[in-house]
C-alpha cells in the first residue's frame, strides 16, 4: 500500500504521530480521524513510501 502523492504521504505521517501519542488530536482532527480508522501496521506501510517521484497531488479523473 504505498502512498499515491507525496500530500498523502504527509497526511498519512500526521495520522500515524497522532496514534503513537507524539502529536494531539487538535493538530489535525482529519488525520485523528485517520488515526483512528486505521491499524498502525498500515499507517506505517504508506509512511516508509519515498517521496522521491511521487507527484504532489494525485491528479483527479473526470
Amino acid at each position: 500500500m504505498p502512498a499515491k502523492s507525496v500530500k498523502q504521504k504527509r497526511f498519512l505521517s500526521i495520522a500515524l504521530a497522532i496514534k503513537k501519542g507524539k502529536l494531539s488530536k487538535k493538530y489535525s482532527p482529519e488525520a485523528a480521524k485517520a488515526a483512528r480508522s486505521m491499524s498502525e501496521k498500515a499507517l506505517l506501510h504508506y509512511n516508509k513510501t519515498k517521496e522521491k517521484g511521487l507527484p504532489l497531488r494525485k491528479k483527479r479523473k473526470k
